[in-house]
Formats: structure tokens, sequence, C-alpha cells
């Protein structure tokens, strides 16, 4: 019996991390020589809602493995399992519309404040009730993908700030987003990550030829 509940499990967890695998080999292979900072334009819709997506499926589908596991460990069938996910990648095609009508290229002193605001979002209440709802049990790949949404709004702000398809730093805010995922709330380690980003906007202001990635290379 333990044998029969496990594979079920085990196969959506290899399929979940597998998909995010293949996005982060397609990202990498598109994006590892482009040095796409805060003055890139986005290109035609098309181009960049295929490239958004598989973004997401990268940055994302990682962050929410324990929540696939426990979806298909609640007795779901692997349709069921491939539903929450498709529905969960769904909600965030659907915010690449705003991004794309909203983005404009701007420079640096845009960049810097965006992370400013990130780092405060950090400290927000609705920021910390997110990441709660994050860790509880959810209905549907839609609402999860909602939460993720609300918890992760300020990060996701500041990597299109820095470099909407920058390898590095979609790295970076991947791991931060990961970890966020993993661990509760806890105010040291949340108050910490809020005023490096603080400090990092204070940088790009200040010495934007320094932040790795932000400024074309000569």
């Amino acid at each position: 019996m333990t044998n029969t509940k496990a594979l079920p499990v085990a196969l959506a967890l290899a399929a979940t991390l597998g998909l995010a695998a293949l996005c982060w080999g397609f990202m990498a292979q598109r994006m590892g020589a482009m040095q796409m900072g805060p003055s890139a334009a986005l290109g035609p819709f098309p181009a960049f809602i295929a490239m958004w997506v598989t973004m997401m499926g990268a940055m994302m589908l990682p962050g929410i493995a324990p929540t696939v596991v426990k979806t298909a460990r609640g007795g779901a069938s692997g349709a069921a399992v491939l539903g929450f996910v498709a529905a969960y990648l769904i909600v965030w095609a659907v915010i690449g519309l705003p991004v794309y009508l909203v983005y404009q290229p701007h420079g640096t002193a845009i960049a810097g404040i965006v992370t400013i605001a990130a780092g405060l979002y950090e400290l927000t209440p609705v920021k910390k009730e997110a990441r709660r709802c994050c860790h509880d049990p959810v209905a549907s790949g839609i609402e999860c993908g909602l939460f993720c949404v609300v918890a992760t709004v300020g990060l996701m702000a500041m990597q299109i700030a820095i470099g909407v398809m920058n390898l590095g730093w979609m790295v970076a805010v991947t791991l931060i987003i990961c970890v966020q995922k993993f661990i509760p709330p806890r105010e040291p380690i949340d108050t910490s990550l809020a005023l490096c980003l603080i400090a990092l906007g204070l940088a790009i202001i200040a010495v934007p030829e320094h932040v790795p990635g932000l400024m074309p290379a000569m």
C-alpha cells in the first residue's frame, strides 16, 4: 500500500521538477549571452509571452513542488495534478499581460526605486500573510498561483525593473523565492532580506556601474 501511494507522489514531483529543468535549459540557451538591463525593450507580444511563461515555469515551479507533492499525496489523480500545475502557470501567464502593457525601457534610477520598494514590501503584513498562505493547503492551482503572485510581487517587480530577462538576476530571485516557499516566515531572516534589498536599491541608484547585469558591457 505504501509503495502504491508513493509512486504517484514521486511521479508528480519528478514531472514538476523536470518541467522546471526544461524551462531553465531553454532560458539558459536563449538568454545566456544576453545583457538585458533596464533599457531593454520587450519586443513583440507573442515572443514575450512565450518567454514569460517559460520563465515563470523555471522560476516558480521548484517552489511549488511541496504543494504538488501534498496534492498527489492527498489522492489526486495524475490528470488532477497536471491540471493543478497548468492552472498555476495560467495565473502567471495572465500576469504577463499587464507586465507587457505597463513596462517601458527605463533607467537605473527607476530600477533602484523599484528595488527599494520591493524591500519595503517584504516588511508589510500583506507579504507576510501571503507567505503564510503559501504554506497552508490550497484548493486549486489558481488559488496557489494567486497566493504566489501576492507573495512574490515585490521580488518579481525588482526582477523586471533590473532586467526582465537577465539570467543572473533570474537565478538570484528564484533562490529567494524558493527559500521563502520552503521556510515559514521568520522575522530576523525576513527583515535581513528586506534591508539587503533596500541596500541593493540604493546601490543601483548611486553606483549602477558596480551592480552586475545592470549596465551594458562596453
